[in-house]
């Protein structure tokens, strides 16, 4: 990449969200990392290295904080078109690639994610694709709790985590339940 990444940081809710940003060669926006920090360093480092920048400018009017605003004003499904790019193995990819169809208010098992990207046997790769998710919200790992529906883990935080799956249940326009 020969320009530098792009960055910003809105306020939201459950704390401050960073968004980190790429052009791709067709003029467009795409997300490499996100999370709710102010600290964009705490992005950079979980990009895979073959997509990590040298470096990134702060960059206040990005055209993704508004999908971000959008959301937490309650419209969930805004984030489901943000581009997104991620490098791994397959399993990974092709499980970032799922994790965007589980929906809102709706959320997975770590066992019925596995199933849902066709290794119901491989609960632990499944719960390792979200642990490695960089971009949080687009790709939303935080729709997969554990299997006795505990929240399992999250990178930034399980109080993040039970926000936005109380926020998701409230304006999925899905029937609890």
């Amino acid at each position: 990449m020969t320009a530098p990444a792009r960055h910003a940081t809105v306020s939201t809710p459950p704390g401050p969200f960073t968004v980190v940003v790429e052009t791709d060669p067709d003029g467009r926006d795409v997300v490499l990392a996100s999370g709710w920090t102010a600290d964009v360093a705490d992005l950079l480092a979980v990009v895979h290295p073959a997509l990590r920048p040298v470096r990134s400018e702060v960059s206040p009017g990005l055209p993704v904080l508004d999908v971000v605003e959008e959301f937490h004003a309650g419209r969930v499904g805004a984030i489901d078109g943000v581009a997104v790019r991620q490098r791994s193995g397959p399993f990974l990819q092709e499980a970032w690639d799922v994790l965007r169809s589980v929906p809102a208010g709706r959320p997975d098992t770590y066992a019925a994610f596995a199933a849902r990207c066709g290794r119901p046997a491989a609960v632990r790769a499944a719960a390792n694709a979200c642990a490695r998710n960089a971009a949080a919200l687009f790709v939303p790992c935080h729709r997969v709790l554990g299997s006795d529906g505990g929240l399992g883990g999250f990178r930034w935080g399980t109080p993040v985590k039970r926000w936005l799956l109380d926020h998701e249940a409230a304006h999925s326009g899905l029937p609890v339940g």
